[in-house]
């Protein structure tokens, strides 16, 4: 069932987007969203800011409704977390959930993800 995750230090009222549980997060939904190529891009950046970052902070080359839709893909099969700072939408990996349902998975996904970046070109 998704839970609704307030920005951190809201006061009550603040905004929430809904977040699958960490139970409920499936692989075959985690795979899904992983195999596009902008939201890999997404999932990168995040794993190399090592923290949150803001939508606008990851440049990608769609449209603004476009790249909305790539979020909420991975926020609804729970590979990152969002929650607004003020105005700002934030965004963060989750890193912890994914490692201890998928042990490697996430590691495995960016080491060839920086493989085929070396090999093709950027993402």
């Amino acid at each position: 069932m998704p839970t609704e995750t307030p920005a951190a230090g809201a006061a009550s009222g603040a905004r929430s987007l809904p977040h699958p549980d960490r139970e409920d997060i499936r692989l075959a939904q985690v795979l899904h969203a992983l195999a596009d190529p902008m939201r890999l891009r997404i999932v990168c950046a995040l794993a190399a800011a090592e923290g949150e970052l803001n939508c606008a902070d990851i440049e990608l080359p769609v449209s603004k409704s476009t790249c909305t839709h790539h979020f909420r893909v991975l926020r609804e099969h729970g590979v990152i977390q969002q929650f607004y700072r003020g105005t700002a939408k934030m965004n963060g990996l989750r890193r912890t959930d994914l490692d201890e349902l998928f042990p490697g998975l996430i590691d495995g996904v960016l080491q060839a993800a920086r493989l085929q970046e070396r090999r093709l070109g950027a993402l």
